[in-house]
């Protein structure tokens, strides 16, 4: 495991600061590099990023199957896809960019239409993380201040990339607060088991995802409050089957909220052989086919395929979701583990 500088950030950027202060200096922002099982990850303190993660077909060849940028400038220059990033505080919608807690209306920055996304315009995905190490890894950690983005509580939060024995991507979220707050963390890594630059993943790969229901969702994609069987429609992926494009929906997984990780979903490249499996404590999963990619990126619609392991959208809204709420006193705790293998 090693250490080293990505770039910088410019002197005042409201990124530049772990507590999300603005700063008057340069900000660096450095790049792990974690090795074991013969995987390859690399993440950035900037956004919590997994830039990359290079993982051997069946023939034994290595690639990058990860959707991202060589360098900074390429994050800095394209936010909106949250290209391999840490999201919060709160993952995914909530409606109209604001929720009552306790009795009292919190407004959100509304970065999505009417409604907040991913933790609003100046997310998680876009400060820079302190960093330490860990055996096998690395622990980012960063306070999100009271009021950032609109979010009540000051929250420390912490999320520890590690590789395991067998080369397995395992993210572990924390996160403590001194007022009463939501959070819903995510990862939000775009997958080509392919490779990251050999084109439509969505075209080639199988999804499987063990959820017989999903959220039905309005015209914003914010849930409409309902769950919906997924027999007999195009959000059945309890078999495996190529996905190919039109696909940005929650699936509320079988297995609920759970203490450790169960494994809830998995994609396979026939081309390559490549597996990814997905063992989460989460209750959701969002299945996302990178559609909206437009033509300044260097991917196309298509290209990769994010599996984001959630709490519903909008669960501040929906008191029948499983709840999001953190309090004082209270450790939220959340983790996923990307597994990768090889088929015949």
């Amino acid at each position: 495991m090693r250490s080293e500088l990505f770039g910088t950030l410019p002197g005042g950027s409201p990124y530049g600061s772990s507590d999300g202060t603005p700063v008057t200096a340069v900000t660096p922002v450095h790049r792990w590099t974690l090795e074991r099982g013969g995987v390859r990850v690399r993440v950035l303190t900037y956004g919590g990023i997994v830039q990359s993660a290079e993982v051997p077909d069946r023939a034994g060849v290595t690639a990058d199957v990860v959707l991202g940028f060589p360098s900074l400038e390429g994050y800095l220059a394209h936010p909106g896809p949250f290209l391999g990033a840490l999201v919060g505080r709160y993952a995914n919608r909530i409606a109209g960019g604001r929720f009552l807690l306790d009795g009292r209306t919190y407004h959100l920055a509304q970065n999505n239409g009417p409604n907040a996304l991913h933790g609003g315009g100046r997310g998680f995905d876009k400060r820079v993380w302190d960093a330490e190490p860990v055996e096998h890894g690395v622990r980012l950690h960063r306070v999100s201040p009271h009021g950032e983005e609109g979010f009540p509580g000051r929250l420390e939060v912490s999320a520890t990339y590690t590789l395991d024995e067998d080369g397995a991507l395992r993210i572990a979220y924390e996160a403590v607060t001194d007022a009463p707050t939501v959070v819903n963390l995510t990862n939000h890594t775009y997958w080509n088991l392919g490779g990251a630059d050999c084109g439509d993943a969505a075209g080639g790969h199988e999804v499987r995802i063990a959820a017989s229901r999903y959220t039905p969702a309005d015209a914003d994609l914010v849930p409409t409050g309902e769950f919906a069987e997924v027999a007999g429609t195009a959000y059945d992926f309890r078999e495996p089957r190529e996905p190919g494009l039109g696909h940005d929906r929650n699936y509320v997984l079988d297995k609920g909220v759970t203490a450790t990780p169960v494994e809830v979903a998995g994609l396979y490249d026939p081309a390559s052989g490549r597996t990814l499996s997905v063992a989460t404590t989460e209750p959701g999963l969002q299945l996302y086919t990178s559609d909206h990619f437009d033509d300044a990126l260097p991917f196309a619609p298509g290209a990769g395929i994010a599996l984001e392991t959630q709490h519903f959208p909008d669960s501040p809204n929906r008191p029948h979701f499983p709840t999001t709420e953190l309090r004082p006193g209270e450790v939220f705790r959340s983790e996923t583990v990307y597994g990768f293998g090889t088929r015949v």
